[in-house]
């Protein structure tokens, strides 16, 4: 018989307090009422390509950064959605008030800034002093960035959720345990890693303070909490101690072996008993 899960231990206190803001302002919605969380998310990145496009065309942009800007923020907008349609996470199926669904948009805005900076601010429409978008080393290193992100948070999404539906098969199976190979060899979090790797890919190309400061406060005030809610669920199994002592909380720890992340959590299997507080499929829209 597999080791039982025993009681967690909860995040630090401030980790949990901003967590539970962030969920609440997504309340869930009546029963056929609202709307799909996962169709604002979608629409919002899946327009990120057209609305760079209209920007540039509005302004007259067509420089070297522009052009990779558009390439890449773009077509991460299209792997997002194919994602969602090919492997959904859980946590963005749920339906939300519209209050959820204004607050998602608004906040997936924020992500605009950096193109609206990079644009705007090379086309003189705004004044940034004497900056100047990226060259073409710090272009090659964005691209890498992009690239090695996008295969560890698709990579490590792709894993946790066929997984899950491997054991949810099984006769009796809940999906819920431990996963321990893999993305999650050496990292707990491969999936957040990755998505701090493509929008800092995106942040490198604009070359400006703001775009990282937008950063910044995403992965200080939503990531970090998530994570740390995250990893005090996966304290609940006899063999996190093992687990978190040769495993990266974010990057990748050189040496040792195995890992996990807890798949239960893909199914709204938080500690608090609030299904969606802070699962861990994916590092947030």
């Amino acid at each position: 018989m597999p080791p039982q899960p025993e009681r967690a231990s909860g995040p630090p206190r401030w980790a949990a307090v901003l967590n539970r803001i962030s969920w609440t302002a997504l309340p869930d919605a009546a029963p056929g009422r609202g709307v799909p969380l996962h169709s604002v998310i979608d629409l919002h990145k899946g327009l990120t390509g057209p609305v760079v496009l209209a920007l540039m065309l509005a302004l007259g942009v067509f420089t070297v950064p522009a052009w990779t800007y558009l390439a890449l923020h773009g077509s991460y907008g299209v792997i997002w959605v194919i994602k969602d349609r090919t492997f959904p996470d859980r946590q963005w199926q749920r339906r939300v008030r519209w209050t959820g669904a204004v607050a998602t948009w608004a906040f997936l805005s924020l992500y605009w800034i950096a193109p609206a900076i990079l644009l705007l601010g090379t086309a003189g429409a705004v004044d940034l002093g004497a900056w100047d978008p990226a060259g073409p080393p710090w272009l090659a290193a964005a691209i890498a960035l992009y690239a090695l992100g996008l295969v560890l948070m698709v990579g490590a999404d792709a894993q946790k959720n066929l997984t899950l539906a491997a054991r949810s098969g099984r006769e009796g199976g809940t999906g819920a345990g431990l996963i321990t190979t893999g993305f999650f060899t050496r990292t707990r979090h491969p999936n957040y890693l990755g998505e701090m790797l493509i929008y800092g890919g995106f942040a490198l190309v604009v070359d400006h303070w703001l775009p990282w400061a937008v950063l910044a406060g995403v992965w200080g005030l939503f990531f970090v909490p998530n994570m740390l809610a995250i990893d005090a669920s996966l304290s609940r199994y006899p063999e996190h101690e093992a687990w978190r002592t040769r495993t990266g909380f974010l990057l990748p720890r050189i040496g040792g072996r195995g890992g996990a992340v807890d798949a239960g959590r893909e199914r709204g299997d938080a500690p608090s008993g609030r299904s969606g507080t802070g699962p861990d499929t994916g590092p947030g829209p």
